[in-house]
């Protein structure tokens, strides 16, 4: 888990593809992270689970949590060429 909270640490506010242990997919702009998810704004008509988003920050602007611990790939936006 501390692999997958560095590598997004590192990424903050860069697009990204994640993919779940159980095989979902999310992809969205790192907006933050802490110690249990990583928080993603969706990019390119993606929304979070269940088509539902939720606010943070200054403001009201989307986002989902993916946590950490389900993480099973990770793929910057460079190789997301559809986005």
């Amino acid at each position: 888990m501390g692999y997958y909270y560095d590598l997004c640490c590192k990424h903050h506010g860069q697009v990204v593809q994640i993919t779940e242990k159980c095989g979902k997919r999310h992809v969205g702009r790192i907006v933050a992270v802490d110690h249990q998810y990583v928080y993603l704004e969706p990019v390119g008509g993606h929304r979070g689970p269940g088509g539902f988003c939720y606010g943070w920050g200054w403001g009201w602007r989307p986002f989902f949590p993916v946590a950490l611990a389900a993480i099973a790939g990770f793929a910057l936006g460079a190789a997301l060429f559809w986005i």
